[in-house]
């Protein structure tokens, strides 16, 4: 794995599954035998999915509660927390509007004339718990524990920020029970790299069980709409990049190169979260301070994920157009607010995208069934959605670290992690 990068044989392995997969569909005579056979691949993903959610929870609570707790008091968490915020809200809000503006630009629906659906027809998709009011009680966790249990990252992360604001407060006096966290800390981080070893067998299994029960023919009838979804990706891409050059200057090249490990994981997989450890390690050997990058990076994967938010304004006026059902300026901006608020409930929610835009639908008064139009291809534009939230992500926790004086040359970092790993000093 050492001798090839990493990226390379996620990149061949995601090849690789592309070919199987059609080849599957190809030779296997029914559609049923070739969801049986996609369903025994796709067992190699699901496992892989499952480390990664089984190393997710003490990951962001040790690395988030050492983060805060280094801050030293609490007014340095919030100066950086609003910092922070500031950053994923301007973020969040840029994804919206783009979404907005090249769906109707675009018009990738208008040339669909869907007769309305019938009004019993439905997607399937639950629209429940995604109202200001869920979302608020759903944010404290019930139990610590629970939230861990279920991966609940925003719970995690509420959880994790008081205790470490209380160890800070106590300052020496909790150095043992933070030192031991920090430790656990680590132990996380390797065993992340033995459960990433495995991710290129995860994406080959993805890739094939998707385009087994698909076939190729699907990336082909929804061609324009996919195409004009990953030009708004591309352009999203182009923003972030342009804001983190403001702030970061050239050195936004080199956190580019840095991350495309975890961005062809995230892509392959369709999985954010597959993406965390390894996006978290990156960050640091760019230069990013470890505790910017253990406090600002849990808040993003709840609270900034761009390419989702994109996706949520882009698909929404894409059925609607596909039902002809006009929207003004109005009921547009009004719709932007709405996402602004309910896309913050997504993290830890399965197909959240889908959930969130479900319940957008309904408030409209655009058919609910129109979900039908994009869950074949869904997989698909999930792909670019993750890896988007990567990149945004990624770029606003440099930025931060920036802000705050805590981004170092990234030869120093590169020292301090080899020194961390009782790796020898180059000569």
């Amino acid at each position: 794995m050492k001798k090839i990068k990493l990226t390379t044989w996620i990149f061949l392995a995601m090849i690789a599954g592309i070919v199987v997969g059609w080849m599957d569909h190809e030779l296997l005579p029914t559609p049923e035998s070739a969801k049986t056979v996609a369903g025994y691949i796709s067992l190699f993903t699901d496992v892989f999915l499952r480390l990664i959610k089984m190393i997710i929870a003490p990951l962001v609570f040790s690395t988030l509660v050492v983060g805060v707790a280094h801050m030293g008091d609490t007014a340095a968490i919030g100066r950086i927390g609003l910092k922070t915020m500031g950053w994923f809200i301007t973020a969040s809000f840029l994804s919206l509007v783009l979404g907005l503006i090249l769906v109707n630009v675009l018009q990738p629906g208008a040339s669909l004339n869907l007769p309305l659906p019938d009004v019993n027809a439905s997607s399937s998709i639950k629209t429940s718990g995604m109202s200001l009011k869920e979302f608020v009680t759903h944010l404290v966790p019930r139990s610590a524990f629970e939230a861990m249990a279920n991966n609940e990252i925003l719970q995690i992360v509420v959880f994790s920020l008081f205790f470490g604001v209380a160890a800070a407060a106590f300052g020496e006096k909790t150095k043992t029970i933070v030192n031991w966290i920090e430790e656990l800390s680590h132990i996380m981080l390797r065993v992340t790299s033995y459960v990433m070893a495995v991710a290129p067998v995860a994406v080959f299994a993805a890739m094939a069980a998707t385009v087994t029960t698909q076939g190729l023919g699907i990336l082909w009838t929804y061609g324009k709409f996919m195409g004009q979804f990953y030009l708004g990706i591309l352009i999203l891409w182009c923003l972030l990049a342009l804001a983190g050059f403001l702030f970061l200057g050239p050195r936004i090249g080199r956190l580019i190169s840095l991350i495309r490990e975890p961005i062809l994981l995230a892509f392959s997989t369709a999985s954010s979260e597959a993406a965390y450890p390894k996006t978290l390690e990156q960050l640091e050997r760019f230069g990013a301070s470890k505790k910017i990058t253990s406090f600002v990076l849990p808040l993003g994967y709840s609270f900034n994920l761009d390419g989702s938010m994109m996706y949520c304004t882009f698909a929404t006026l894409f059925i609607a157009q596909a039902y002809k059902i006009p929207l003004d300026l109005g009921q547009q901006f009004t719709m932007l607010l709405i996402l602004m608020v309910t896309s913050k409930g997504m993290a830890g929610v399965p197909r959240a995208s889908l959930v969130i835009i479900a319940a957008t639908l309904a408030q409209f008064n655009i058919p609910e069934a129109g979900l039908l139009l994009i869950l074949g291809i869904d997989q698909f534009l999930d792909m670019g959605r993750s890896a988007t939230n990567v990149v945004g992500n990624s770029i606003a926790t440099a930025v931060v670290a920036k802000w705050e004086g805590e981004l170092i040359p990234e030869r120093k970092a590169q020292a301090e992690i080899d020194r961390d790993e009782g790796l020898p000093a180059p000569a």
